[in-house]
């Protein structure tokens, strides 16, 4: 279960500029909710009520994390954050209210009014999409709302540059 978890904040650390500094595998893993049910028949490991996991620099909250696995070797199927999603690592910082990490297409997906932001430098869309493999992100927008950048070109209030 560590691992998984490990694997999970390792992966979210690589969102395009907003959390581009890596996390320290050398680092105990701290998570904590308020319970965890894990269903082995479903394949499932839920933690519940204001998680917090930490590594290093590095913090995710949510208001849930599922972990589904597969397997007898327990492979990493999927990975989601329900509600109130923030990672923060130093002044980097994305939010949304859904996150999906798809360890086989190597993705992460935000939704739900995500955000990433360094500093004042912010993006916005209506999903933001890291492909972890291939280093790229892309933002899309919606019938109601389009993709929103603003970046701030050096200067005191820039963020750090990837």
């Amino acid at each position: 279960m560590r691992g998984i978890l490990l694997l999970w904040l390792l992966l979210l650390t690589l969102v395009p500029a907003a959390l581009a500094a890596p996390v320290s595998s050398n680092e105990p893993l701290k998570v904590k909710s308020d319970t965890l049910t894990a269903d082995n028949d479903k394949k499932t490991a839920t933690f519940e009520g204001k998680v917090v996991a930490r590594q290093g620099e590095m913090t995710l909250y949510a208001d849930r994390l599922v972990v589904t696995y597969s397997g007898a070797e327990r492979d990493l199927a999927q990975i989601e954050a329900f509600g109130n999603v923030r990672i923060l690592q130093g002044a980097r910082l994305a939010t949304s209210g859904h996150a999906v990490y798809e360890p086989k297409a190597a993705r992460i997906i935000l939704d739900g009014n995500p955000k990433v932001t360094v500093g004042d430098d912010v993006i916005t869309g209506k999903v933001i999409t890291y492909f972890v493999n291939e280093q790229r992100s892309v933002v899309t927008g919606g019938p109601k709302e389009r993709v929103e950048a603003v970046i701030h070109p050096g200067g005191k209030n820039a963020g750090p540059k990837p």
